[in-house]
């Protein structure tokens, strides 16, 4: 029994000095010297004296000695040097118990208060000293040094806590603090916050910080971060979050920089500068990686399709092809792009520019007026690009350039070809985000079906399955792109063309890449390959080094099964990036919506839902909710009018709300 004991427990990791009135073997009922009974269980109790005091004497005489108890313990307390104590029994590398140890600190003679004495000296400095099953063993100098440091990190940790919270507290509060010396550890700690959210790897150091500043939500780090002018109002996180980064190393720019001023000869190419080469493309494009031209010769065609040959300045293995291979493509954004080859090669060197000598891998094809191929033929060639033009110049020039016509004539052919052996039309307008001088956004749709983009987009086609067919033929190993007939595949019906892919892109099957050909039913196509866009795409890169190394004899550089460990490594980023660039365009569309509140939209009900439709948004191609109104019943296909109730960018929330076509103007 203890009663009428000292017994002694940690509290709030403090010593309390109490005496037991009761013991029922369960429980302890214990009087503390502030006139407190407690119950306690026997485990926690740390020490328990081996005298006992008569519980029976007055209140205070019982306060009275807990007292002078707790005042002997701690003076004797003082006396405990544990540093030297832990050097005494360092060696002997065993654990003691606290009597043992009290005896080396005190002498032979010792009492209860000596006990407690040593006992409150360990629990008081775990730096020399480990308790396990209520033994005591001294630290090695190695353990000291690592208990050390680690006290020296927990300060300086709680350093920046108290200097960070209260900085962050100022600029909270709108005014302008002194910076912190650890102002840069702050700020990768809001990064961290805002990129990475709860999955952060120091969420709760970062949660500390912003706590302690009076901020409860840790997407706060994000205005932070714009307030403190580390970030724009529209940061790219997810690009941040990907690691992607937008220059190039030292070691690669120069790299990049010799090649660009590599010299351009004939050196074992088909000598095709005379041919009238063009290009068409955008009026802001840079690097231009194809050209096209075509003779009318009778009955015949000659037509020209050029892919600047970037294998013959990128080489496998070097440092700018990690770089490209690490990238996977060119990534182009409404604001910014981030080139997969430093821009000194693909828009200097590579880029197939008026007026220069360039590399490229040429097609030649000879074909009859109804577009059927009679022969062709891949070379490594040297151009010379004689006209630059846009698509709009293209355009306008349709009705007056018989070279044109009859380009445009051709690939309405070779379309109309495709989907008479089973391929889909499943464009829409793309979606360009402009920026005006007022910060505002305007949203314009590009016609992707106009005569000049159906040239270059067949026409691309055509090198691709040429090349993929090239490929085979010659048991050259490449990456063919297949994809299977759609699960099923509906008619374009009254519902109009954005209702039809929508709903048909549903049935797509995947679409694989790899070393075994295949057809791709979509394009209505035997065989197909990506090799038309070297200076933008690491794949066609690899499919032009494979046709190259045929052309020259050397042999392709790849087998089947390195072809297959390039994919595998290039794939999930070119996946990873396609979901960025789709996030991206729906961040800058929700933007636009919330520039433009109280406005009326189109939009087109494309599934029937258990309490909503799931509705897209017909100027913008942007998909969104909607809440069922009773007592209207809406069905796929069905044209409604909206407004927007929320729109939030960051957050991706999008809130829309029916509308009255006769409040206001429809946009």
């Amino acid at each position: 029994m203890n009663q009428g004991k000292i017994v002694e427990y940690i509290e709030q990791g403090k010593f309390l000095c109490t005496l037991c009135l009761q013991d029922n073997g369960n429980k302890l009922h214990l009087l503390t010297s502030k006139n407190r009974e407690v119950n306690l269980s026997p485990k926690r109790a740390v020490l328990i004296s081996g005298s006992t005091y008569d519980t029976s004497k007055p209140r205070e005489d019982l306060i009275e000695r807990l007292r002078h108890t707790e005042q002997r313990r701690t003076t004797l307390t003082n006396q405990v040097n544990v540093k030297e104590l832990s050097e005494l029994v360092r060696d002997e590398g065993e654990s003691f118990d606290n009597k043992y140890l009290a005896q080396l600190v005190f002498g032979e003679s010792i009492t209860d208060d000596h006990e407690s004495a040593l006992m409150r000296a360990l629990f008081g400095d775990h730096l020399y000293f480990k308790m396990k099953d209520g033994r005591f063993q001294a630290n090695s100098e190695e353990q000291i040094d690592l208990i050390l440091r680690q006290r020296e990190e927990q300060a300086l940790r709680q350093e920046k806590l108290e200097q960070g919270s209260n900085w962050l507290r100022a600029i909270k509060d709108g005014r302008t603090p002194e910076d912190p010396p650890f102002k840069q550890d702050i700020i990768s700690l809001l990064i961290q916050l805002a990129v990475y959210g709860v999955d952060a790897p120091d969420l709760k150091y970062g949660k500390d910080l912003l706590a302690e500043a009076g901020i409860a939500d840790i997407l706060e780090a994000r205005n932070i971060l714009v307030k403190l002018g580390i970030w724009e109002e529209d940061e790219h996180i997810e690009l941040i979050r990907l690691g992607v980064q937008n220059s190039f190393t030292q070691d690669q720019l120069r790299e990049s920089a010799g090649l660009a001023e590599k010299e351009i000869s004939l050196n074992r190419r088909e000598d095709l500068r005379e041919l009238h080469a063009f290009t068409i493309d955008g009026p802001l494009t840079r690097d231009y990686d194809d050209a096209v031209s075509m003779e009318i010769d009778g009955e015949f065609l000659h037509l020209g399709i050029h892919i600047s040959d970037v294998s013959a300045l990128i080489l496998p293995g070097t440092i700018l092809d990690h770089e490209a291979a690490s990238r996977a493509s060119s990534h182009y954004f409404p604001r910014g792009e981030i080139p997969m080859l430093p821009p000194d090669l693909s828009e200097g060197n590579l880029s197939l520019k008026q007026g220069y000598d360039r590399r490229a891998i040429s097609l030649l094809a000879r074909l009859d007026r109804s577009g059927n191929i009679l022969d062709y033929r891949f070379v490594r060639s040297l151009i010379r690009v004689q006209r630059r033009l846009t698509y709009d110049e293209v355009n306008e020039s349709l009705t007056t350039d018989e070279l044109f016509q009859e380009m445009h004539e051709m690939s309405q052919r070779m379309r109309h070809k495709r989907m008479n052996q089973g391929g889909l039309n499943l464009s829409l307008p793309d979606v360009q985000v402009k920026f005006n001088s007022d910060s505002s956004i305007s949203l314009e749709l590009s016609d992707q079906n106009t005569p000049s983009r159906i040239i270059i987009s067949e026409l691309m086609i055509l090198y691709n399955s040429l090349a993929a067919t090239f490929c085979r033929d010659n048991q050259i190993p490449i990456l063919f792109r297949t994809q299977k007939e759609p699960s099923e595949t509906f008619p374009l019906e009254g519902e109009g063309q954005v209702y039809y892919v929508f709903r048909q892109r549903r049935k797509l099957r995947p679409l694989h890449i790899d070393t075994t050909p295949g057809s791709h039913s979509i394009l209505g196509l035997d065989l197909y390959t990506h090799a038309t866009s070297p200076i933008r795409r690491y794949l066609d890169l690899v499919i032009q080094r494979q046709m190259s190394g045929f052309l020259t004899g050397t042999g392709p550089v790849y087998n089947k099964k390195e072809l297959e460990e390039i994919r595998m490594s290039v794939e999930p980023v070119i996946k990873d990036l396609g979901r960025v660039k789709r996030d991206r365009l729906r961040y800058w569309i929700i933007k636009f919506l919330s520039q433009h509140p109280g406005e009326i939209y189109k939009a087109l009900v494309i599934d029937e839902l258990r309490s909503k439709y799931r509705l897209v948004m017909d100027d913008f191609f942007i998909v969104a909710e909607i809440k069922r109104r009773g007592g209207i019943m809406l069905r796929p296909g069905e044209k409604i009018f909206v407004t927007v109730k929320k729109a939030d960018p960051w957050n991706d929330i999008l809130e829309l709300a029916y509308a009255d076509k006769e409040s206001t103007t429809v946009v």
